[in-house]
Parts: C-alpha cells; sequence; structure tokens
C-alpha cells in the first residue's frame, strides 16, 4: 500500500532563481521541482530547453513571472558539439541515424562556414521541437511518422565560433536571437561541409544577462536549508537591469501603482524601471514619452510588502530622478 502523499503548503515567493538545467529533464519538469523545493505559489520559465540541453534556465516566481517575457526575447548564447559525417533523424544524438558521409574538413573549411552562418539566416524549425500544430507539438507529429510544413523563420547568429576538437568532431558557440535552433544550425553546418552532422552535446550558456556562473543546480538547491534556498533568488527586477531607472516620491509612487501617468523630467524612453524611494522598491515597467511616465506592467502593493518583508536589502544600484 502506498503511503499518504505529504501536502506542500504553498507560501509566496517572488524572485528569479538561475537554474543550470541537468540533462533529460523538460525545462517543465526541472520548474515543478524547483516550485515544489521552495514551495512557491506561483512559478514560470522564460523560455524552454530540450531534455537533452543543460545550462542557463532562468525560473520565475510570483510577482518576477509578470516580466518574464522581456527573456523570452533576450539573446542566448550557446555551446554545442556536433558530429560530422552522421546524420540523425532528430537532428541530435537520440535518432536513427538516417546517413553517413566520408568526412574531410579543413581549418579553412571551418572558416568558411563560421563566415556563412553569422549574420541573418533563415531556419525551417525542425519537427522534433515543441512548435505547435493545430494544439500539438511538432515532435509528437514527428513521434507518428508525419511530416508538418513549416515556414521558415528569420534568425540572427550574432558570434559564432566552430572549431575542431577531433577530426570528426567539431565545437560550435553561437550567440543568437530568439528562436534559433541550434541543432538545425549543427545539420546546416554539416550541409555546408558536404558531410552532413548531428549535435553530440548542447548546453546553454547565456540568456541574456545571465550566465551560467550564476547557476544553482537542482541537486544543490536540494541540499540546501530553506532559508539558504531562498536567498539564491535574485529580485524581480534583475530581469529588467538593462532599463533606465525612473524614481519616485511616496505620493507620485502610489498614484503611479494605481495606473496613473506621471510627469516629470525624463527623456524619452521605450523601457525603464521603476521604484519608490520611501521605502525603496521596485513597482514595475513604464515608458516615457514627452515628459510622463506611462506605467506598463505594475506589482501590486501586496506582492510589494512581500518582498520587502523577505528581502530587506532589495534596493536598486542606480537611479533617475526627475
Amino acid at each position: 500500500m502506498n503511503a499518504p502523499r505529504t501536502r506542500v503548503q504553498r507560501r509566496p515567493v517572488h524572485g528569479v532563481l538561475l537554474l543550470d538545467k541537468p540533462l533529460g529533464l523538460s525545462s517543465n519538469q526541472a520548474l515543478q521541482k524547483a516550485k515544489w523545493l521552495l514551495r512557491a505559489e506561483k512559478a514560470g520559465h522564460t523560455g524552454t530547453l530540450d531534455p537533452l540541453a543543460t545550462g542557463v534556465l532562468p525560473l520565475c516566481f510570483g510577482a518576477a513571472t509578470k516580466f518574464s517575457q522581456l527573456h523570452l526575447d533576450a539573446d542566448k548564447t550557446y555551446e554545442a558539439t556536433a558530429r560530422l559525417g552522421v546524420k540523425t533523424s532528430t537532428g541530435d544524438a537520440e535518432g536513427d541515424v538516417i546517413a553517413e558521409r566520408p568526412v574531410q574538413v579543413s581549418v579553412d573549411d571551418l572558416a568558411r562556414v563560421q563566415a556563412q552562418f553569422t549574420g541573418p539566416l533563415r531556419q525551417v524549425p525542425p519537427m522534433h521541437s515543441a512548435l505547435k500544430k493545430d494544439g500539438k507539438a511538432l515532435y509528437e507529429y514527428a513521434r507518428e511518422g508525419i511530416e508538418i510544413e513549416r515556414a521558415p523563420r528569420d534568425v540572427v547568429i550574432h558570434e559564432l565560433s566552430v572549431t575542431a576538437i577531433e577530426p570528426e568532431l567539431i565545437r560550435i558557440v553561437a550567440r543568437v536571437s530568439k528562436g534559433t535552433y541550434i541543432r538545425t544550425l549543427g545539420e546546416d553546418i554539416g550541409e555546408a561541409l558536404g558531410c552532413g552532422a548531428h549535435l553530440r552535446s548542447l548546453r546553454r550558456i547565456a540568456t541574456g544577462d545571465f550566465g551560467q556562473a550564476q547557476c544553482v543546480t537542482l541537486a544543490a538547491l536540494e541540499a540546501m536549508g530553506e532559508d539558504v534556498r531562498l536567498a539564491q533568488l535574485l529580485p524581480p527586477e534583475a530581469l529588467v537591469a538593462g532599463h533606465g531607472r525612473v524614481m519616485l516620491g511616496t505620493e507620485d509612487a502610489a498614484r503611479f501603482l494605481s495606473g496613473l501617468r506621471r510627469r516629470g523630467d525624463w527623456a524619452d524612453a521605450d523601457e525603464v524601471a521603476v521604484f519608490g524611494s520611501a521605502p525603496v522598491a521596485f513597482l514595475g515597467t513604464a515608458h516615457v514619452t514627452a515628459n510622463e511616465l506611462i506605467p506598463g506592467r505594475l506589482l501590486n502593493p501586496i506582492e510589494i510588502q512581500q518582498i520587502l518583508l523577505n528581502a530587506p536589502q532589495n534596493a536598486p544600484t542606480c537611479e533617475t530622478t526627475p
């Protein structure tokens, strides 16, 4: 007879956990595990990683989920290894071998494809992806042997390094725009080299300003005491660290939080992070047009109070005042 499951007492948790996602777990499985460990009420992630990929996966809790879209759109940096001369049905090591060709690749060849695949590209998303057609993921169709027509998408490879590790193994490091498939990039590089390729490993080493050195593993998180786990969270404003900052006095902060525009000597800006000054607290985002601060996504007073109670040192490092 199975023992009864212990019910976890959820609580409001606000912040960003930079997780080093392990091999074999889906992004949602990793999220649910971290959510359980933190006993958090609300959680979401900023874009998925394949189960066969590891690395930087920012997880958002509570109020931070309001700003997760900002990192869905952020550039990502990946490190991958690709096996030349062998194509698989999935573009990675999990698939069946569908073609083999001899490998004759020189340093000049690698330099050529590095230049060829740097900059704007058009990519056809792979069938083994989480993109949906009629509410069903493409990889589900692929498992049934059904090929779905996919429209090419425009992506940008901002930086690319392609180097040899062994005669038939290359290392790819790429900083790419949202929506870029590294498996597809690896396959396309293999075709351009005339021998085909598939990915042997894939790791995300950065997303936006967040890097792998800042991440914590699930195993480490599980071994921590509860207070130490909570201390791993970055404040919600970590998601808007690249924004200009506006500091409001008490009266203006209250009106701003109610959705009212404020006037001040601010330069026009597409996005700013707004803080109240007494006490110092992150209020949300806004944009500035013709000296008007126009509210965007806002925290509510209860969320702000909870954040202040749990993270009294949570203050911005710089500010802009009218």
